[in-house]
């Protein structure tokens, strides 16, 4: 006999139960459960004294299933249909998944089928089975259905490996998934040339699909990526291993930093073409993108054309705290717009760019108050270069006119599979980035970089994202190497988390991923690299 507790509910059971039977009618809908404290499947059978937390579209975690078990059902449905097809998933797009065919076309009828064959499976509500396979078992099988991407990857696992099955289908997405295909009845899905795009409920939306908006300039980045990574031969993390088993990682490297400089390169050609009009550069990327870095190498790159920009910090124009906005839950809301004192700014940057001498705030760490520099003014090749969240936002900017503005958006565009079918996602390769800086320059513990990190992707969402598309250039700062190096340093940050923790669910998730990865010694690493600024001694530091 052994008890189990579901928020003020007691269960005293005698047998192993699957967690989905102790749903109670008319609550959920749920798709996973949190275990004392560990992320379980609702196909767990639980057979000891617990506390059990049912996870709705409001928990991370829960929208990672849904994710997961609705890539395993477009597979399944592509197998039954089109079994020649090979499926290969993407990034984020619209807050949905991209996938499209490597051996292959498809076209919109396609789509209505596929998504006419997903609904009949669901209608279905077929049972999705976990089993653990051995290795040499789980290679037959994929070999025999071509799937020669799986076979490697399986090169580095154990011994065994946990495989799905659902009325004959077999596959792994490498993640939790739905005890059964009735779960996965919320979803779209778009003919998006020359793939499709997947849509379903995100907890940014509160548990709703997201409005539609479409990314042009977003997937050609992308694509771009994808392009990059198989002319280096690293779109799959077994590619990428091989090359360091075969001593190739400094080639590797020094690929990598070539592709930022390039990018530099290119960025220094379209700015110096332009430059009796373009007076300001904005900066603006999700958090752990490398915008300082950036914003130093960029600078380096006009001063080689002979022109020479002027730094100015957004910070220095915060309002005191008592003075910014409130959020929906009563405290200073630091990430909005109007949390700056936008008509200081805004006349600033005019009478610069107009010729006049401006005294510029700074903040006065010893009076802790705002002062002023003596005044300064710039010339016609002194272009001024702003980074930060609002930076592409107009209201930050809305006295320039736009022909005077040069827009950049940047962020790390990784474009690196597990398989085929599982994706590596971008926000963890940030996330990973954070958290190794983070401990190593703020005195951060990982626990309280991932307490903060929902709070900094709401505000990504809300700040940043909407004006990718406005950007003029859309700067990649993904190093494909990267987390090679970083593996390291985020593993031995990620295993202090003591498992009683309310971040180790999500600790634990990050270091079975790290795992995947073999190491690249930091010394590799260019004193100059974007990646200098994460893992430390970079040339930009002082």
């Amino acid at each position: 006999m052994f008890k189990v507790t579901c928020k003020t509910k007691e269960y005293h059971l005698d047998k192993p139960t699957r967690l989905e039977s102790l749903i109670e009618p008319g609550q959920g809908p749920f798709f996973g459960a949190k275990v004392n404290n560990r992320l379980r499947e609702l196909a767990y059978e639980i057979d000891h004294d617990a506390e059990v937390r049912f996870l709705d579209f409001s928990h991370t975690d829960s929208t990672r299933i849904y994710a997961t078990s609705m890539r395993y059902l477009i597979c399944m449905a592509f197998h039954q249909l089109y079994p020649e097809l090979q499926i290969k998933f993407s990034n984020s797009i619209s807050m949905g998944i991209y996938g499209r065919a490597v051996n292959g076309v498809i076209t919109a009828d396609m789509i209505q089928r596929i998504i006419a064959k997903m609904r009949d499976i669901i209608r279905a509500d077929l049972r999705i089975d976990r089993k653990k396979e051995t290795i040499a078992k789980a290679k037959k099988y994929y070999r025999s259905q071509g799937f020669m991407d799986k076979v490697e990857t399986l090169k580095y696992r154990k011994e065994m490996v946990n495989i799905y099955e659902c009325d004959g289908y077999k596959n792994y997405m490498y993640g939790y998934m739905v005890p059964s295909t009735g779960y996965l009845n919320e979803f779209e899905l778009l003919y998006y040339s020359p793939g499709f795009l997947v849509r379903y409920p995100r907890i940014e939306e509160k548990g709703q699909i997201p409005e539609f908006s479409d990314s042009p300039s977003f997937l050609r980045v992308l694509n771009k990526a994808e392009q990059w990574a198989i002319t280096c031969e690293s779109d799959m993390i077994y590619k990428m291993n091989k090359k360091i088993e075969d001593n190739e990682q400094v080639a590797f490297v020094n690929m990598c930093e070539t592709k930022h400089n390039n990018q530099l390169c290119e960025l220094g050609e379209i700015i110096s073409r332009d430059i009796d009009n373009i007076r300001l550069i904005a900066i603006a990327g999700p958090s752990s993108s490398g915008k300082t870095t950036f914003s130093r190498r960029l600078e380096i790159e006009l001063l080689t054309r002979g022109i020479k920009p002027k730094m100015i910090s957004i910070d220095n124009y915060y309002f005191p705290v008592d003075k910014a906005p409130i959020d929906e839950f009563g405290q200073p809301d630091l990430e909005h717009v109007e949390a700056l004192d936008l008509n200081l700014f805004n006349q600033n940057i005019t009478d610069l760019i107009n010729g006049e001498a401006v005294s510029l705030p700074y903040y006065d760490f010893k009076h802790h108050q705002r002062a002023f520099l003596p005044p300064a003014a710039i010339t016609s090749h002194n272009p001024i270069i702003i980074e930060g969240i609002h930076a592409l936002n107009d209201l930050l900017t809305e006295f320039i006119p736009a022909n005077n503005k040069f827009k950049i958006y940047i962020s790390p565009f990784s474009q690196i599979n597990i398989d085929y079918n599982n994706p590596i996602n971008l926000t963890d390769l940030r996330l990973l980035r954070r958290i190794v800086r983070d401990l190593q320059f703020r005195n951060t513990s990982p626990e309280k970089t991932l307490s903060m990190w929902p709070s900094v992707r709401r505000g990504e969402y809300r700040w940043i994202y909407p004006f990718i598309e406005s950007a003029n250039y859309i700067y990649n700062s993904e190093l494909t190497y990267e987390l090679c190096v970083l593996k390291r340093y985020a593993l031995n940050a990620l295993k202090h988390i003591p498992n009683d923790s309310e971040h180790y669910i999500q600790a634990n998730r990050l270091i079975k991923f790290l795992k995947y990865f073999k190491e690249i010694d930091q010394y590799l690493v260019p004193c100059n690299s974007l990646l200098r600024e994460f893992i430390g001694k970079s040339v930009f530091e002082h």
